[in-house]
């Protein structure tokens, strides 16, 4: 038996014979100060369903990343203007460094817009805002061709999507035509206006917020661009310890400009493949094929995830545990990014919405944990 240190979770030894499975469990009440066990079973050369190899041997870190690693300090930073939100944060990282783009849904006045901002400022990358109206056009934020007398040509002029990090604030105000115009944008990198592909700077990331489709005067999102999103979550309303620091505090708009950048915007495609390396054990990839079927096979779905799906769900637990200070992936990690990856990809038969996290939960409580 080989034991690692951790103060997060209790992994209990796979059975060698029988029906029964390892389950994760929570740590066990008490001081916070007292460490956890992680106990892993290495029956024979078999590598830990856990993800853990000897040869590519997980870290696992409580205190996660260094406190001057520069994504801990955007991190650091970006939570003390989000308050209460240390998980949402994590996640819009988690996203950017998974080469992925970001869907938030939520009430106007929780925080979406603020979130895109900080992480623009605190990554040095090059900001653009698009505001999405009913009337707004797909040249609006592709660009257009001016004629120039002098000359006696067209100059193309770009649009604001020509950036490193664009938001698309309230992208179900627009009428789906210039909802489309950022679908070959997202997943290509690249756009085609005026009959000429243009790609777009290096690193690309969109934020795009949107309000409850209840609401009068949105257009939903159709499934092709709702797959683009590699995530999406939801802000909710703060709980009352990070309100009230909140109401107590101020505008926090002022404290926003002052934030200066912790990361150089070229820095960032090393870190990204540096979380692209982190290592996923065939185990754990059994247990993401079992996520996928169960999602097909499921009777509360309409249909199930597909495999560009699944690479995303890999793709994001990575980059999760990453941020972890971790070299591998634990199951828990799979389990904490699922319902950002699944939720606005799948849709209940029973009502006309997408799934919700509790939906995903009593998936997951059926698949036995490797």
């Amino acid at each position: 038996m080989s034991v690692l240190q951790a103060n997060a979770v209790i992994i209990s030894p796979r059975p060698r014979t029988g029906q029964g499975h390892s389950r994760l469990l929570k740590s066990p009440t008490g001081p916070a100060s007292r460490p956890v066990t992680l106990c892993i079973d290495f029956p024979g050369k078999r590598a830990s369903a856990s993800g853990y190899n000897p040869r590519h041997p997980a870290r696992i870190d409580p205190t996660a990343m260094q406190a001057d690693h520069p994504l801990q300090k955007v991190l650091n930073q970006a939570q003390s203007i989000i308050l209460g939100k240390p998980r949402e944060v994590r996640l819009a990282l988690a996203c950017l460094l998974a080469r992925g783009h970001l869907l938030i849904e939520d009430l106007p006045g929780l925080g979406k817009t603020t979130l895109a901002h900080t992480l623009a400022r605190l990554l040095g990358l090059r900001f653009s805002r698009i505001q999405f109206t009913s009337d707004l056009l797909p040249a609006d934020i592709l660009g257009i061709s001016i004629y120039e007398r002098e000359t006696g040509g067209f100059r193309f002029v770009p649009g604001p999507v020509f950036a490193q990090m664009l938001l698309a604030d309230e992208i179900n105000r627009a009428t789906p035509k210039t909802q489309s115009a950022l679908l070959e944008a997202m997943e290509e990198r690249q756009v085609t206006a005026e009959g000429e592909t243009r790609p777009l700077p290096s690193p690309f990331f969109v934020i795009a917020t949107q309000n409850p489709a209840h609401q009068i005067g949105t257009f939903p999102l159709p499934e092709s661009q709702l797959d683009r999103f590699l995530l999406r979550i939801e802000m909710g309303y703060p709980d009352p310890a990070a309100e009230r620091a909140l109401l107590a505090g101020g505008d926090l708009r002022p404290q926003l400009e002052r934030l200066t950048p912790q990361l150089d915007a070229r820095d960032l495609p090393a870190h990204q493949e540096a979380a692209g390396r982190v290592f996923v054990s065939p185990a754990l990839l059994d247990y993401v094929q079992a996520i996928l079927a169960a999602t097909r096979q499921s009777s509360r779905f309409g249909h199930g995830l597909s495999p560009r799906a699944g690479l995303g769900l890999l793709a994001v637990a990575r980059a999760w545990a990453f941020l972890e200070g971790r070299e591998a992936v634990l199951p828990d990690d799979i389990q904490a990014v699922l319902p950002g990856v699944a939720c606005h990809r799948l849709r209940v038969r029973e009502g006309d919405g997408h799934a919700r996290p509790e939906d995903i939960e009593a998936l997951l409580h059926d698949i036995p944990i490797p």
